[in-house]
């Protein structure tokens, strides 16, 4: 059986591709398992506001995307390093992991394309430096 935090992951789409999977064949499989799934429904659909409910849903424990970078370039210290290592690996957010995967295409874009954005970014905002 899984777990009803597993399905809540489910329903948040918070699982890996291969854990989702799994949840989608064992719901197939097994109608005790898709009531389970219906009454977590219900609850969302009336409102749950337990301090859970609120933590999971507004990702609080869940590091920003400047952290995320940080994370990424290896300048964080060793306690926020260690945090966000064991939120990406050992809980494996799928919604951080994202985020970390879009920074690293995005540092590996080519140079000529991170130089055409820093530009454009620059001539936007040329206008609002003064000169003195």
């Amino acid at each position: 059986m899984i777990p009803r935090e597993t399905l809540a992951a489910y329903l948040d789409d918070a699982l890996g591709d291969a854990e989702t999977a799994q949840v989608e064949q064992m719901l197939r499989q097994n109608e005790t398992l898709r009531r389970q799934l219906r009454g977590l429904l219900q609850e969302r659909d009336r409102g749950e506001h337990s301090v859970g409910a609120i933590w999971r849903r507004q990702r609080l424990s869940c590091p920003d995307r400047e952290q995320l970078g940080s994370y990424l370039l290896g300048v964080l210290e060793p306690a926020c390093h260690d945090y966000i290592d064991f939120h990406l690996r050992t809980i494996g957010c799928a919604f951080c992991q994202a985020n970390v995967a879009d920074l690293q295409a995005q540092q590996h874009e080519s140079e000529p394309r991170v130089q055409e954005r820093r530009k454009r970014v620059f001539d936007s905002s040329a206008g609002l430096l003064k000169k003195k």
